[in-house]
């Protein structure tokens, strides 16, 4: 979370920008080498320099493959079958272009740097940076091989090099701000109940020197208007108890606007959040949590079981081990956050086999007045919004404890 934002969209914003920046970066020295090519060609008509540019056309369509897909597969793809084109690349530049005699040429270094550019692609950072390694160390071994065989000096690339420092140093930066994000926002979270905390301790005090300044006067009043001698038995019972009253806390659990931490750890969405927590994943809660408290027990069951689904869903499809659960108040509704920084899913597409979010969360709580709304999509993570109204408690009938209790997936 950020400032109230979903915790994985700016990284995520961050990290697709940094692998278009990559890819357009990639398709301009791949375009680049290729003019070279072309250029040559020109010059010197003899030259047979067709398979070069073969081998630069299929890095360029496997560049756009990892544009749209970004995924491993299609990562590795690109790095493996790249590496093979560069190798051929190089071998056809060596026997037939005079003045690329070294492995650091420059028109060598060209579809190097394209490979290491692939760093920038990965959904998670700290892959991206294993992705950049390997396009260095393929580009590298591709060229070697390819001066080894051709009998040319062997070097090392240090422009190649300066790129992969650039890769590493923007996607480490990547890194540190995200982390700096999740650790700053449960003190977000903090101060802002700590701010409202501080609001219901000023209603309270003014309602306990409200509550004092009245008994006193009654008191007071009753002492002047009495009769000389011993206080009348009632008006002594009347004050004993006004004084139980003050001295005691009944006033203060009666008027408390809203539930402690103790309401909370009883809460169906405590006993949730610590199933999924059992289950293996790491799931941070913040927010004003007591809040729940504030819930009818229908209401507060089918929130409950709904998050609880929406946990399982991060579990099995999200392919990220953490997941955060933000609660807040908002007048007459309380809403609940479910957020994961995973693979997502497009919500428009959403298929039959989902039933757990139609049936189990959706569903369920609209049968409460509640709403669900969904955010994601592919490589963003997902967010889910759920708001159900506040209400007076009240009995349940059997048959909607029946209907809460029969939807998971």
């Amino acid at each position: 979370m950020l400032l109230g934002l979903p915790a994985h969209l700016a990284p995520q914003s961050t990290g697709r920008a940094i692998a278009r920046a990559c890819h357009v970066l990639a398709c301009v020295l791949l375009a680049s080498a290729a003019l070279v090519l072309v250029v040559n060609q020109i010059v010197v008509r003899g030259l047979i320099l067709w398979p070069a540019m073969i081998a630069l056309a299929v890095m360029i369509v496997l560049l756009v493959v990892v544009e749209k897909k970004r995924t491993p597969t299609a990562i590795a793809a690109y790095l493996l079958i790249g590496s093979a084109c560069l190798y051929l690349y190089a071998v056809t530049l060596f026997a037939q272009v005079a003045v690329v005699q070294t492995s650091d040429a420059f028109s060598l270094t060209l579809p190097k740097i394209a490979l290491i550019m692939v760093g920038g692609s990965g959904r998670r950072p700290r892959r991206s940076l294993v992705w950049a390694v390997c396009g260095f160390v393929l580009g590298e071994v591709a060229t070697q091989l390819a001066t080894w065989q051709t009998g040319q000096s062997s070097r090392f690339d240090v422009t190649a090099a300066l790129a992969l420092a650039l890769v590493v140093v923007t996607v480490g930066w990547g890194i540190v701000a995200r982390d700096r994000a999740r650790r700053a926002q449960p003190s977000l979270h903090r101060a802002a109940l700590d701010q409202q905390m501080q609001g219901m301790r000023h209603d309270i005090e003014q309602q306990a020197a409200a509550l004092l300044h009245d008994t006193v006067l009654n008191h007071l009043a009753a002492i002047a208007t009495s009769a000389p001698g011993p206080i009348d038995p009632r008006v002594a019972r009347s004050m004993a108890s006004d004084l139980e009253t003050l001295v005691g806390r009944e006033w203060l659990d009666a008027s408390a606007p809203v539930g402690t931490t103790r309401d909370w750890h009883r809460s169906e969405l405590a006993q949730a959040v610590e199933s999924a927590r059992e289950g293996g994943l790491e799931v941070g809660v913040t927010g004003d949590i007591g809040a729940v408290s504030r819930l009818s027990s229908t209401s507060a069951s089918a929130l409950g079981l709904a998050v609880g689904q929406c946990l399982v869903n991060v579990e099995k499809h999200s392919g990220t081990s953490r997941a955060e659960v933000v609660v807040y108040a908002d007048g007459d509704d309380l809403s609940v956050m479910v957020i994961d920084d995973g693979v997502g899913f497009d919500v428009s597409s959403t298929g039959a086999d989902r039933l757990g979010l139609k049936n189990s969360v959706r569903a369920r709580m609209e049968r409460v007045g509640g709403s669900v709304q969904i955010w994601s999509s592919v490589g963003s993570g997902t967010s889910v919004v759920i708001r159900v109204p506040v209400e007076s408690p009240r009995a349940s009938t059997g048959e909607t404890d029946h209907a809460l209790s029969g939807g998971a997936a």
